[in-house]
């Protein structure tokens, strides 16, 4: 039998379209239960968006539940959230654009920029403030909105004491990204969202991206709802507020997108429109350990694991305890899952885990989430209002049977504490400590709350409590020698 290469090309074109058809049907199998998933999970508090693609092609993309509740405003494919420390990878790529551009080296000093280093940091290098092992403190400053002055900021954090030798391990910190911001723009001199928007954004077509300069006027700005109830606004709501991004901030997180534009950015990514090939491989190369004993390494602003299958993925989260951003991206498999949510319990973070096993593994089907139990205290807490000597025992009268372990209570505490609501907090605290009354960490928690309020001596009685029940409790012992200090 004579074979023909014309019989050779039939057969090629049979098998890779019979290869075509068996992935697509995949995918639709994978899409179908994943989107039913979601929207049962909707009705027990998912609040978000879920954006799913195969290389260029969108194969999922659906929001679910409301971006302003009391305008009964729903969220959309468009909706702007704040996609918290994934920002931190924005500010990998732009150092890396600037040494494309000749003007820095991964292996600079930061004395180069910074003039009048203490010692112990002048030898400090870009590289290791990219991969968190420098050994910068986690950060200073009071919130994400403190506004210090750009001296007093660096000022204070190059006085802080390292937290270990540069280079020695990896410990994550948001104020290495806040001083890599700043280098950005003095070697740019531009400011560090302008440089971004110019050579970042605007080249990868994203138009509703960063802090204050997008156009934000039509755009739905999700309204954080703390554990669901609590209304925090729109982060971009509380910059045009300030006029300005804290330095406390800028740089490490707090950047507000859409699912649209970080698909889009997946994409510039995915082929090299921002970056050569050879600055996305150090942007993406694994070089540090982040735990030990674990299996991740951090490369630039970005994580990588190795999956079940042996592949990698290329991924960070990030959260400000409202709003929480999950992005994935599977360069081998060329696939990308993107989650969004303004409104973080501890089942919805796992959204973006539980949708990425569901795609890749068709055996698994994760458990329905529930209605989050801390959520439900804390709305019938946060709009309690009836006799405060009266809060705690309607709250054992109505959820008491549930109440089986500190945890949900003092979560509800400390929820109420930074939301300024102290006198709830305080009734709240209390009764876990008449529940759990040996349990060191949530007296420590009490002592906490009695410190914020002011009341320094129930908080040193508290902060005693604490220790005596876990010596190893090193918080609570610090705490009671600065109170005896000032009692002195």
């Amino acid at each position: 039998m004579k074979i023909t290469k014309l019989t050779i090309l039939l057969a090629y074109l049979t098998t890779g379209t019979f290869m075509v058809t068996a992935q697509q049907n995949e995918d639709k199998q994978a899409i179908d239960r994943i989107s039913a998933y979601l929207q049962e999970s909707e009705k027990n508090g998912l609040t978000g968006a879920v954006l799913i693609a195969r290389g260029d092609k969108v194969l999922y993309n659906e929001a679910f539940g409301m971006a302003d509740k009391e305008k009964n405003v729903r969220n959309t494919t468009k909706t702007v959230f704040d996609i918290g420390s994934v920002s931190k990878q924005f500010t990998a790529t732009a150092i890396l654009k600037l040494e494309e551009q000749g003007k820095l080296k991964e292996e600079d000093p930061i004395s180069k920029f910074f003039k009048n280093l203490p010692e112990d940091k002048k030898n400090i290098t870009i590289h290791q403030l990219l991969i968190h092992s420098a050994g910068i403190t986690q950060g200073i400053g009071n919130s994400d909105f403190d506004h210090i002055s750009v001296n007093d900021y660096f000022k204070q954090l190059f006085a802080t004491k390292l937290l270990h030798q540069p280079g020695q391990k990896h410990e994550y910190s948001n104020a290495g990204y806040s001083i890599l911001a700043r280098i950005i723009e003095l070697v740019s001199r531009q400011s560090y969202e302008s440089f971004l928007n110019e050579y970042l954004f605007l080249p990868a077509e994203m138009y509703h991206t960063g802090y204050l300069l997008p156009k934000w006027e039509n755009c739905i700005l999700a309204k954080g709802y703390n554990y669901q109830v609590i209304n925090t606004g729109s982060m971009v709501s509380r910059y045009q507020q300030d006029g300005k991004v804290s330095r406390v901030l800028l740089g490490n997180g707090g950047i507000n997108s859409t699912q649209e534009d970080m698909f889009k950015w997946y994409l510039a990514l995915r082929s090299n429109k921002v970056l050569s090939k050879s600055a996305t491989k150090k942007l993406t190369t694994p070089y540090i350990l982040e735990f030990e004993g674990e299996t991740s390494y951090y490369a630039y602003g970005w994580v990588i694991f190795k999956t079940p299958r042996g592949t990698n993925m290329v991924a960070h989260d990030g959260s400000n305890a409202t709003f929480f951003y999950d992005f994935r991206w599977f360069p081998e498999e060329d696939i990308v899952i993107l989650y969004a949510t303004s409104s973080l319990t501890d089942s919805v973070s796992r959204i973006g885990w539980w949708v990425d096993k569901m795609f890749f593994d068709p055996t698994y089907t994760p458990k329905n989430i529930e209605v989050n139990f801390v959520s439900t205290l804390l709305d019938f807490a946060y709009h309690y209002k009836g006799a405060p000597n009266e809060l705690a025992s309607s709250i054992k009268m109505k959820f008491g049977d549930k109440i089986d372990k500190p945890f949900y209570l003092s979560r509800l505490g400390g929820i109420l504490s930074r939301n300024n609501k102290l006198d709830k907090a305080i009734i709240i605290a209390e009764l876990n400590i008449e529940l759990f009354p040996n349990n060191s960490n949530i007296w420590d928690s009490l002592g906490q709350i009695y410190y914020s309020s002011g009341n320094k001596k129930k908080a040193l009685k508290a902060y005693k409590k604490a220790f005596a029940l876990d010596s190893e409790n090193s918080y609570a012992k610090d705490m009671v020698t600065k109170l005896e200090s000032k009692n002195r």
